[in-house]
């Protein structure tokens, strides 16, 4: 049976970029089981989703039948990204550490796909996650080291991105980490302990 993976970039550092190099091993190691994987590939870096509007918020909250055509449109890029993301099997994001937090973009993102009536509900009174049986990969990359240590409290990127996904409905989440790339004794090591940790993972 084939596998569909969406494949989200959001680092500038294109192919030079920790993440995504991190994000491709877990990817090929994923395919190597199952020779029909389809792979799509959303650069954030390069085609960025709007940030929220009014416009955007009305029209989330205008029943669809009186959408009007310039509604319609604004709520197209959501659409698109909530159309992708469900027909996806597995989520590979690439997460570079920007000042302890996520890249601008991937929030822009998360914006367009967290969306009332399409990816979560409050139907029966508490909040239910629309988005299920999809397995989510998180390729954190950082200059110093936020698993352990000193730092570990400043690291907002994996609790929050668990957190929204799993509001979402995706609660199955996976971490690799390539950290340390900044410091003089840890870089020259750091991208292959990262890549040693993927090949080691039971898929």
């Amino acid at each position: 049976m084939s596998q569909k993976i969406l494949k989200i970039i959001t680092s500038t550092n294109g192919e030079h970029s920790f993440s995504n190099q991190l994000s491709s091993a877990i990817i090929e190691k994923l395919s190597e089981s199952k020779p029909g994987t389809e792979i799509k590939i959303l650069d954030l870096t390069k085609t960025p989703l709007p940030y929220l509007t009014n416009s955007h918020i009305s029209a989330v909250y205008t029943p669809a039948e009186a959408h009007t055509p310039e509604q319609t449109e604004v709520l197209k890029y959501s659409d698109d990204a909530i159309q992708t993301l469900l027909e996806s099997d597995i989520i590979v994001i690439g997460v570079p550490l920007y000042n302890f937090g996520i890249p601008a973009v991937l929030k822009g993102w998360i914006d367009q796909i967290a969306r009332a009536g399409k990816t979560f509900s409050y139907a029966d009174g508490s909040p239910k996650g629309l988005v299920t049986n999809k397995k989510v990969y998180l390729s954190i990359a950082s200059g110093a080291i936020f698993s352990e240590g000193p730092y570990k409290s400043y690291d907002f990127s994996e609790s929050y991105l668990r957190a929204v996904f799993g509001f979402l409905g995706m609660t199955d989440v996976t971490t690799f980490r390539v950290e340390g790339t900044a410091i003089p004794d840890f870089a020259a090591n750091a991208l292959p302990k990262a890549l040693s940790s993927v090949e080691e993972f039971a898929f």
